[in-house]
Parts: C-alpha cells; structure tokens; sequence
C-alpha cells in the first residue's frame, strides 16, 4: 500500500514549488492587467520576485507594466535583469533602450540600441531609436547615417525624414533640410515642428524676410509659439524696430522666466528705447540666472552710468573684470566713472592700467592727461597730451592742453608752439590766441599781445576779462583813450567787475578827469575793499 502525506490537524501545507509559484504570479498578473488593473498586476509581480529570483518572462512583464505606468526608472531596472539572465534577448535590450530614451540618458540609449541591432540588424526601431539618441548627443554626422539607413526600409515615416532633417539642419546643410520640411508641411500644414525649424534656420541664414514668414504662419497655428516670438524679436532687433523687441521679449521672458539670452535681449530693447531702469532690471535677472555673464554686467553699468547711479556704475564694471581681467573697454568705463565719482587718483590708475596693455588707446592717454592737469603734475600733463597727438595730430583739445601744461610748467617755447600749431589747424582758436597772449604778456612783448587781444576781439569774444587785459595793456603802452573803451567794455559786460572799474579811474584821471576817477575809484572800493590798499600809494 502507497504511503500518502494528508494533512493533519497543526501542520502547515508545504509551499508551491518555485516555479509554481512563478507561474501563479504570472498568470495572476496577465489577468489583472486584462481587466485594466496595472497596479494590482504589478504588485503581484514583486510580491513573487520578493521571494526569490525571478525568470526572464517575470521581468519582461514587469518592466512592460512599468513601462505602461511611466515608471521608466524601475523598468529600465527589471529590463537590466533580464538581460543579466538573457542577455540576446529579443526584446530585452530594445526595450531597456526605449526606457533608457524616455528618461533622456541618450548615451546608455544609444549604446542599447546599437546592442539591439547587433541581436537583430533588421530591427528598424532600433536603428530608429540609435538615430535620435545620436541626435540628442549631439552627434549629426553618425546621426545622419542612421536616418538614412532607417529610411532606406521605411521611406515613408514622418519620423525618420524629419530626423533626417534635423541632422542636416544641425550640419548647416539648410537647403536640403528647407525641402525636406517643406515637403513635410506640404503633406501637413499644420505641421509645428517644421514651421519652428523653418524659422531657426531663417534666423541662422539671417534672412529677415524668411524669418519673418515663417514666425507670422507658426503663429497662426500657435499663438503663444515661443520659436515664432523669438523669430520676430529677431527680425525686430534687425529692422531697429526696437519697441516690438521690447514686447516680444518682455511675453518670452514671463514663459522662461530663467532664460538668459532673453533677458539679456529685453534689457538691450529697453536700453535702446532709453527705458533705462526697465533696461537695468533685465539686466539683473540675466545676472540672477547667469551670475558669469562678463557682458550683462558691462551693459548694467553702461545703464547704471547712464542714471548717474554711479556707485552701481563702478560695482558692475568692477565685477565684469573679476570676470574677464583687463579688458579694454571696461576698463574705461569704470575709469570715467571713478573719474566722476572719485577718488581721481583711482581712476588715474585705472586708466595707466588700461594703457599698459593698450598703448594706442588715445582717448585714455587725453584722460590721464587731464588728469595730471588738474592735480598739478604738468611734465606728466604735457607727456601724455604729445602721446594723444602722435596718434592724432590734429587733436585740438589735446593741442591746446599740451600748451597750458607746457605753459604752467614754465615752458614758454613749448607752450607758444603747442598753441601755433593750433592756430595753423584753426586760425580762429581763441584757446590758442588766448594762451599766446598770455606768453606775450609774461615777456612783455605788449604789441604782440595787443595784436592777439584785438583778434580775440574781432572773432567775437565779449568776456569781460578780455576787455580787462586789453584795456591793462592798452594803458600801459599809453594809449588812455582805447584803454578807457576797453574798460567800459569790460564793465558792461560785468557792473561789479573791481578791477577794471579801478583801473579806469587810473586811466581818466591820468587824461584829467579827475571827479569821475574818484567816482570810480569809490564804486571799486565799495565792491571789493581790499584794493584801497594802493590808494595812498
């Protein structure tokens, strides 16, 4: 008689054997998910795996439930230990592949796929799936190939030609990629993509006018198209339309809040529409979201400059060379500023530092001429206004300035041909007949500045202290009468003016007329009581 094992009352039934218990969780699973209930099916699948080690259909219906469920991470993962078990399966390795594809990581993608066809070369999504994750890496040469493979099989599939068009877009191949969308939008007018791609390559081509039809039919179809917005700030910034700049990329930005380039374009359409504080807002959130961008910076200070907010000038140029060290332009800029703002020994310095490595920069060396004017160092003065003139000759401010440094440094020679050659360049200077005059006067040669101070007159300088000086000279070489007229002049043009009320008391009491030189010589000691000093005298 056959033994048999029965039940009995407090033992436990022996479990089902592993792969019974496999094949019950299967076929739980594919019931489940035949009645439209993917998560109970999936939770049946991993309550079995927990138990132990699963079988190649186990994983394959797991990861296809995780696929279905977008789970792409876990389904890349039951897929991954499949192929541990199965590595030539059929499927296994395309379909990690597409979970691969889904979460972006093209390299893993592209490498699965490539697998995929080694197992099976006739496996046309493959190649498919290889052609756009070459895409993605950036790689259209390769890219192009796979298309071209695919299509070979598959002429027709909308996907694998507008592939192939982006793989020649990106290869600047434009003229062959413009007919493929054309023929694209002619089998679909309402196709989005090749109207947007249409536009960059417009835009790449610089063809406003394409640009322009292609943005105005995308809208159409998609009003709040950003691709067609961006086509026509392009066309905007071109044309010089810059108020529509401005809109357009004022409605891109509020799409991409944290878009650089956007930002950085509003802030220009602002600048060029003198919106300056709009202008330097843009500015500042191009900042936010590139903190390295050396030129958003430069323009924010160029804005700030322009607002004579001259502190957040010199912050932002100061950030920009922390940035890209010595460049020239910026160097300049925060040279000018601390020109305004000072110290001016900061802004000496700043621009020797930008002519150390610039040495051609004229306008810097006229700067720090200047410069060196007004604090008193006239041999560096007149040595950086003769570099200023060897790349300019005929520079008259730097002419001119060359002569007073000369002249303050005692340099009469030196001033007199500095300002000469400012006469030859512009005989009507009056800087220039001023500074001879000037020379002549500390010579003593009293026709020559005579001569001078008439010509100042007849080109129509009406300063009274002109009048003054000549009416001094005029005196001095003993003709009263035009020394008189001259200091009427001069009193004319300026009632308080002391001195020259002074000195025309000198010059009628000298011709007699004594009563009004004591009436003249009382209205100068009312205005300015120092000079009774002399009177006595």
């Amino acid at each position: 008689m056959r033994d048999e094992m029965q039940a009995r009352p407090g033992q436990r039934t022996p479990p089902a054997s592993g792969n019974n218990l496999i094949a019950s969780a299967l076929g739980k699973a594919v019931s489940l998910h035949m009645s439209g209930k993917p998560k109970e099916a999936l939770a049946e699948l991993n309550a079995a795996l927990e138990h132990g080690p699963g079988s190649v259909e186990m994983y394959s219906a797991r990861g296809h439930i995780q696929f279905e469920l977008e789970m792409y991470d876990e389904a890349a993962k039951s897929y991954t230990s499949l192929l541990e078990q199965a590595p030539s399966h059929p499927t296994g390795a395309f379909n990690l592949a597409v979970c691969l594809e889904k979460l972006g990581r093209w390299q893993q993608a592209s490498q699965r796929f490539q697998k995929a066809l080694e197992i099976d070369p006739n496996r046309a999504e493959a190649r498919l799936g290889l052609a756009i994750s070459l895409l993605h890496m950036e790689q259209p040469d390769p890219a192009l190939a796979a298309f071209e493979k695919f299509l070979e099989s598959n002429p027709g599939d909308d996907t694998g030609q507008f592939g192939r068009g982006v793989a020649l877009q990106l290869l600047w191949r434009f003229d062959e990629a413009t007919v493929i969308y054309k023929e694209m939008l002619a089998k679909n007018p309402a196709s989005e993509e090749s109207l947007t791609n249409l536009v960059a390559i417009a835009m790449a081509r610089k063809d406003e006018a394409l640009t322009r039809e292609y943005s105005e039919k995308l809208l159409t179809l998609r009003p709040f198209s950003q691709a067609a917005m961006e086509g026509l700030a392009t066309c905007a910034f071109t044309s010089g339309d810059y108020e529509a700049a401005a809109k357009l990329c004022a409605r891109l930005v509020e799409f991409t809040p944290d878009h650089f380039e956007r930002w950085f374009n509003l802030g220009v359409a602002y600048q060029k529409t003198n919106r300056l504080e709009q202008a330097g807002h843009a500015y500042g959130e191009a900042i936010r979201v590139r903190p390295d961008a050396k030129q958003a910076f430069v323009n924010l200070g160029i804005v700030k400059q322009s607002l004579n907010d001259l502190k957040g000038a010199k912050d932002a140029y100061q950030r920009a060379l922390k940035i890209t060290p010595d460049v020239p332009d910026v160097l300049f800029n925060l040279a000018t500023v601390m020109e305004q703002q000072g110290p001016k020994d900061e802004a000496e310095k700043a621009y020797q530092r930008l002519l150390v490595k610039n040495p051609e920069w004229d306008e810097a060396w006229f700067r720090m001429g200047f410069l060196k004017l007004e604090r008193g160092d006239f041999k560096g003065s007149a040595e950086a206004f003769e570099a200023c003139l060897r790349k300019k000759p005929a520079w008259p401010e730097a002419l001119v300035n060359l002569g007073l440094s000369h002249w303050k440094a005692g340099n009469r020679d030196a001033a007199a041909n500095a300002f000469q050659r400012m006469l030859q360049l512009q005989p009507d200077s009056v800087d220039a007949m001023r500074g001879l005059a000037a020379i002549a006067v500390e010579k003593e040669d009293f026709t020559q500045a005579l001569d001078l101070q008439a010509k100042l007159i007849d080109v129509g300088e009406r300063s009274p202290e002109l009048f003054y000086n000549t009416g001094l000279l005029l005196q001095k070489s003993g003709q009263m009468d035009d020394a008189i007229r001259l200091y009427r002049e001069a009193l004319n043009e300026k009632p308080d003016f002391a001195e020259a009320m002074l000195n025309l008391g000198h010059a009628l009491k000298t011709k007699g007329d004594v009563d009004e030189a004591r009436s003249c010589w009382r209205q100068a000691i009312d205005a300015k009581p120092e000079l009774a000093r002399g009177y006595f005298e």
